[in-house]
């Protein structure tokens, strides 16, 4: 097995997987492909946003009308994940200009406001979208083709999966999201996750690091490079293990602590949730809800927050009640007192917590200056 596909985690190698998005990519590929050249490849060689390259199986090429039609099947390597093993179906149509992608059958379709993809559309993520977009033009330049092209992109069984996901309760209905911005899916062992964490924190402490500096995930990692202007080699991704990873970290002997995150779940720890992965906790409608009626929302904002289907729509029902300063305080200072009560004067730790839409929401007291001394020690 290539290596790319292998990942050492905790003392265990696991296999990497890739995304539905990075499916629908090399599908999109092939089917292009065929559409130019009249013959479709065994196999798609994808780079990934992240910078890996999958070889990618080709399956069920055919033509439907004056449509290509390929198929990727989802692996999810060594990750639990309901969509592993499914096929993304994508018909490709010339066009006269650009590149215009939809969903068919098992997609889903956005219904409510507040998601990445706008109410209407096919539940096809920003970054999917790039990545299938650059796999077509790769195919124009390669064959001169100078018209555009007409994508649909399908999920077998998809409306049937989606039914193990969240995607109802987020207003995405009749199918599965194509997600991904790495297009890359790391495995999700919890123990081999947190050994990992343990481990490099252990590396950062022994290199001389005063500052334990934590992101979530990808978002918090990118927030903290574009708009902190921090050094990413001083980062350690604690995913959802938050509480778990401060633990460790002032167990280590860190004295100061800066987390740096999406609201998507640093708004958790408002309630306490140490882990932030949807499966265990998933409050962040309730905890805007019960802060807003605090600072006297009336009733149609409060049942707005209670069917809001991401912080950002939490935010924009608190722009028009204008109380999104008043509830983003209480928020953060929420956050503030969990996270003392949780170290318990073992370390002190600031954070930062943001959206891409409206960037810093809330931060503590002292989390500003500990980004400058970051950036002293680099």
């Amino acid at each position: 097995m290539a290596m790319e596909r292998m990942t050492y985690q905790g003392g265990r190698v696991l296999r990497r997987g890739w995304t539905t998005g990075s499916c629908a990519a090399a599908a999109a590929q092939a089917a292009a492909l065929l559409l130019l050249t009249g013959v479709a490849p065994a196999e798609i060689a994808l780079q990934t946003p992240a910078g890996l390259t999958f070889r990618l199986p080709v399956e069920q090429p055919h033509w439907d009308g004056d449509a290509a039609v390929c198929a990727v099947r989802k692996d999810a390597g060594d990750d639990p994940d309901v969509t592993n093993g499914v096929r993304i179906f994508v018909a490709v149509r010339r066009a006269e200009s650009g590149v215009a992608i939809d969903g068919g059958a098992g997609v889903g379709r956005v219904t409510k406001p507040g998601l990445s993809v706008p109410v209407g559309e096919a539940a096809i993520n920003p970054a999917p979208r790039a990545q299938i977009a650059a796999a077509l033009e790769r195919v124009a330049r390669e064959t001169g083709y100078a018209g555009g092209f007409s994508v649909i992109i399908s999920a077998e069984n998809g409306a049937e999966l989606a039914k193990q996901t969240y995607n109802e309760h987020l207003g995405v209905v009749g199918g599965i999201s194509i997600l991904g911005t790495s297009g890359v899916v790391e495995p999700m062992s919890e123990k081999a996750l947190v050994d990992t964490i343990r481990l490099e924190l252990d590396s950062r402490y022994a290199a001389g690091q005063c500052i334990a500096f934590l992101c979530p995930g990808n978002y918090g990692a990118d927030f903290s490079r574009d708009t902190l202007g921090l050094d990413l080699e001083q980062a350690v991704k604690c995913s959802n293990f938050i509480g778990d990873t401060l633990d460790y970290a002032a167990f280590r002997g860190f004295a100061e602590i800066l987390l740096v995150g999406h609201a998507g779940k640093l708004v958790k720890l408002a309630a306490g949730g140490m882990n932030t992965h949807s499966s265990v906790v998933d409050g962040r409608q309730e905890i805007f809800t019960a802060h807003a009626a605090l600072c006297g929302a009336g009733r149609v904002t409060l049942e707005g927050l209670m069917d809001a289907v991401s912080v950002d729509a939490c935010i924009d029902l608190l722009d028009q009640a204008g109380l999104r300063d008043a509830v983003l305080s209480r928020i953060g200072a929420a956050i503030e007192k969990r996270l003392a009560l949780r170290l318990r004067d073992k370390a002190r730790v600031e954070f930062v917590m943001f959206t891409g839409k409206y960037g810093i929401l809330a931060q503590s007291s002292g989390a500003r200056a500990l980004c400058e001394q970051l950036k002293e020690t680099v």
